[in-house]
């Protein structure tokens, strides 16, 4: 398949990232690459649904990711995956013969594995640039339902208009479930049995990286798990902390023991940024320590520092994601050209187990199966946002009234820019529509 057939069929079935920041995939398709990587870490804890998919749907995901290395004309193809996934890693050693130049990139049983950065580095070595993309070391990274998405795309013309997402937590039957875009998170935590506590948080996403959400929340194509905890659990306490308080917090008590830098993931593979040194400028509300605050945007998200180094129970993540949203309002971007120092010496003494991560965070007892039901599951009705990537939302074509089917537009690709499609997740009337979202009701 000619990469600009591959780019049209991707950009107008609204494949996007199946997960973080939701890249429109299309975009990502690039000559450059002489290396594409499966990303299959799923390294924060609890989530269980791309190694499930992975297992499920081994051939037709290699199939996917053989076309778009011959698209981009890239030499190899890495499926990263932890040895511990031993279903999905059986499942493509099954189908390995098939495909030429594709192999198997065992990743540690660390977080964050998931993060690209380390992924690319585990896998093949090499070391991204702070602030670069995986291209500019001739690689591109994609996570498994987005690939499942492109083999349904090229295959059968099939649009995303379902996601895969765990359910799991204080729910009685932690599940694995096929869900329309646009369902209720509350509608998915009945299907798992409902919750076994009356007073809950939803944590939408990973314990590390996810956000706290409610029951009236949607389903969109970067979801990945609806997590129901208990209001006092450790990640929900920490996830719901203002602002304030984390500061004053770092203000007593932050005595630089350096451990969030110690075990900074990205600090680990040469990057310039410093939690410590951030925490020691805000704390003192020290502005001459310039390079403190803009190195923050070198910062993955991961949560580590917050969530496990700080012994003092701080929040340094919490407080450089304001910091970097309050520079990006200022007008501030990150440093161009910043060449990463030498790997740490120490790196591979300082990653972090998962099973350690976990009970760190008090999730033990949650971290249980949750079986993958491949069925649709179905709604009454769907409400379908029209920004569910990064980049510019979709535009409305359809009105109040207009009947569809599941898979038609509903929200065009905008003209020109980046963005996807968006697509009717089942059969209904559209009863609402505005620049943000539709509604679609089986009975109309």
């Amino acid at each position: 398949m000619e990469l600009t057939q591959l780019t049209e069929i991707m950009r107008n079935s609204g494949v996007a990232g199946a997960g973080g920041a939701g890249f429109p995939s299309y975009a990502k398709l690039d000559k450059r690459a002489d290396t594409i990587i499966l990303n299959c870490a799923e390294c924060e804890p609890l989530l269980k649904l791309h190694r499930q998919v992975l297992e499920k749907y081994a051939l037709e995901i290699m199939t996917a990711l053989d076309v778009i290395a011959k698209a981009v004309e890239a030499e190899k193809v890495i499926i990263a995956v932890k040895a511990s996934y031993t279903g999905a890693v059986n499942a493509v050693k099954a189908n390995l013969s098939k495909f030429e130049n594709m192999e198997i990139g065992l990743l540690p049983e660390i977080y964050p594995a998931g993060d690209e950065v380390v992924t690319i580095y585990e896998t093949t070595g090499r070391v991204v640039a702070p602030g670069s993309l995986p291209i500019t070391v001739g690689v591109t990274v994609f996570n498994v339902e987005t690939i499942l998405n492109v083999y349904n795309a090229i295959t059968s013309g099939s649009p995303v208009t379902y996601k895969y997402i765990t359910v799991a937590g204080e729910v009685k039957n932690p599940i694995t479930l096929k869900a329309p875009l646009g369902i209720t998170y509350g509608e998915l935590i009945a299907m798992a049995g409902g919750a076994t506590i009356k007073e809950y948080a939803i944590v939408a996403g990973g314990p590390m990286t996810g956000r706290i959400a409610h029951d009236s929340d949607v389903v969109t194509k970067t979801s990945n798990a609806v997590l129901v905890m208990p209001k006092n659990q450790y990640i929900v306490m920490k996830k719901t902390t203002p602002p304030e308080i984390n500061l004053n917090r770092a203000m007593a008590a932050c005595c630089q023991c350096n451990m969030c830098t110690d075990l900074c993931s990205r600090n680990l593979l040469g990057h310039p940024i410093e939690p410590h040194r951030f925490m020691r400028a805000i704390s003192n509300g020290m502005t001459e320590d310039l390079n403190a605050y803009v190195n923050t945007f070198f910062c993955s998200s991961c949560g580590l520092c917050e969530m496990y180094s700080c012994g003092q129970g701080l929040a340094p993540a919490a407080l450089i994601a304001k910091t970097k949203g309050m520079l990006r309002q200022g007008g501030v971007t990150a440093p161009k050209g910043i060449e990463a120092e030498q790997v740490h010496p120490q790196r591979d003494f300082r990653r972090v187990p998962m099973s350690r991560l976990t009970a760190r965070l008090g999730l033990t007892k949650y971290n249980v199966p949750a079986p993958l039901v491949d069925e649709l599951v179905k709604a009454d009705s769907v409400k379908v946002m029209f920004s569910q990537s990064i980049g510019v939302p979709s535009v409305p074509v359809v009105k109040a009234g207009d009947r569809v089917k599941a898979g038609d537009v509903i929200g065009a690709a905008p003209e020109g820019k980046l963005g996807v499609a968006v697509h009717a997740s089942m059969d209904g009337v559209v009863t609402e529509v505005n620049d943000k979202y539709a509604v679609i009701s089986a009975k109309g």
